[in-house]
């Protein structure tokens, strides 16, 4: 028997963080009052008649067709996320590179450039440096994307967009949103940001002028290790129809009716929802890189401890970064949320609650003295992720950021006597003492 007692308003803007978290994007009562949001393990959903699968095929209802392009427990997670970020709406899809590459190929479609720091993660780098200009698509790098000056030095008349990390991996060093959105904008092209590392709750881009907003789902959002996904999300308030991106105004055939002669393109159809509907309806549809149900689900689950995770987290994180500046053989820390730090300034501004569970430091000697502390770790495991309950610890030059190249080593922060952390959910005590041993035990 369905209540109609109780009912749920969970897309209000004014609840809180943590509200929002467990219960914003779903509706209980048109899932048969389920209060954890469902599987939909299917392929396909059932048209019901004629009229309305033609209504649902041409776009003019909302519903579902086929999970290839929208299943309802992916898309609860989509309208969750948008939410937490305040953007009007998101595309979830199964790989936080795949979040990457669809919002970098969306802008740039038909050929044009990105500006984009050194810095960036080690796959993201190899996309904007060796596979997208395959495709017409080709990256600026500058050494400080904090350098607003460079960073205008490289915009050109076919520059389709800014791109940067909030908070940079493995460095912690921060984006100056504000700044950079205001350079964007004043010469026509979207900032669009990746915001995996602090999560929307240590950070929303969006906020200080960011257009386009993805993330790696698989790391702090999720927070468990067990699922991979990404998300897109979209401000809504980037003019796509000021000549520089032709792919959002010329007619469209997948979004219009060629039978009745009504012809439409993505910004005629979809206003200020251009961006968004294009990378679900033509990246999504045509690549495929589908989120599964399933992860989405292990997602929804995740987010709903998302505050209390990046709390207890990043106050672990900043105590252990005090304890290693102190520590023998420790050459340097990288946390922005320490003292005289590069962006330290910065951090304050934006993220003034932490910039998130990562940190890096240097030690004494080689490669050879990184591997002695790796394999020394007792809690620590050596894994290639961030973002888990577990705190980790990796080589970035060896795993993460195998693909930059080397020249750009030391402007990304990066080195073979460096060692990345992250750290998850075990006793802080726990996780120094493990270090402390495993450092001493390297020498």
């Amino acid at each position: 028997m369905t209540s109609t007692t109780n009912t749920h308003c969970t897309d209000d803007a004014s609840l809180s963080f943590e509200t929002k978290a467990i219960h914003a994007g779903y509706d209980r009562q048109a899932n048969a009052d389920a209060i954890s949001v469902p599987i939909y393990a299917s392929a396909a959903f059932d048209l019901e008649n004629a009229q309305r699968g033609d209504a649902l095929a041409g776009g003019a209802i909302s519903g579902f067709e086929y999970s290839r392009v929208a299943n309802p427990t992916v898309d609860a997670l989509e309208r969750r996320i948008a939410a937490l970020e305040n953007g009007i709406g998101a595309v979830a899809v199964s790989s936080g590179m795949a979040a990457v590459s669809y919002a970098l190929m969306c802008a740039g479609e038909g050929g044009g450039r990105i500006v984009a720091p050194v810095n960036l993660y080690g796959a993201s780098v190899d996309a904007l440096g060796d596979f997208l200009p395959q495709f017409g698509i080709h990256g600026d790098f500058v050494e400080n994307i904090n350098d607003l000056a460079a960073v205008e030095a490289a915009i050109g008349p076919d520059t389709k967009a800014i791109y940067t990390e909030s908070v940079v991996n493995p460095s912690t060093a921060v984006a100056d949103i504000e700044g950079l959105a205001e350079l964007a904008h004043r010469h026509g092209i979207p900032l669009i940001v990746d915001n995996t590392v602090p999560t929307p709750y240590l950070l929303r881009p969006i906020d200080f002028g960011a257009d386009i907003v993805v993330h790696s789902t698989t790391k702090g959002i999720t927070g468990h290790g067990n699922a991979i996904g990404g998300v897109i999300v979209d401000a809504g308030r980037f003019d796509w129809t000021n000549g520089r991106f032709p792919q959002f105004t010329r007619d469209d055939l997948v979004i219009s009716d060629q039978k009745a002669g009504e012809w439409n393109s993505f910004a005629s159809r979809f206003g200020n929802q251009a961006f968004i509907k294009r990378v679900r309806t033509k990246y999504l549809r045509t690549f495929g890189a589908v989120q599964s149900p399933f992860n989405a689900y292990l997602q929804l689950i995740g987010l709903e401890t998302l505050a209390v995770r990046e709390r207890q987290e990043v106050g672990s994180a900043l105590a252990i970064a005090k304890h290693l500046q102190g520590l023998a053989h420790v050459t340097r820390v990288n946390y922005a949320s320490l003292e005289g730090q590069s962006t330290y300034d910065l951090a304050r501004k934006y993220l003034p609650e932490g910039v998130g569970t990562i940190l890096s430091f240097t030690v004494e000697g080689d490669a050879d003295d990184v591997r002695r502390i790796l394999d020394g770790t007792r809690v620590f495991s050596y894994v290639p992720n961030i973002g888990d309950s577990r705190s980790l610890i990796v080589d970035p030059t060896h795993v993460t950021h195998r693909e930059v190249p080397q020249r750009y080593y030391d402007a990304a922060g990066v080195s073979d006597n460096l060692i990345r952390l992250s750290i998850g959910l075990e006793n802080t005590d726990d996780l120094i003492a493990d270090l402390d041993q495993a450092i001493q035990g390297a020498y």
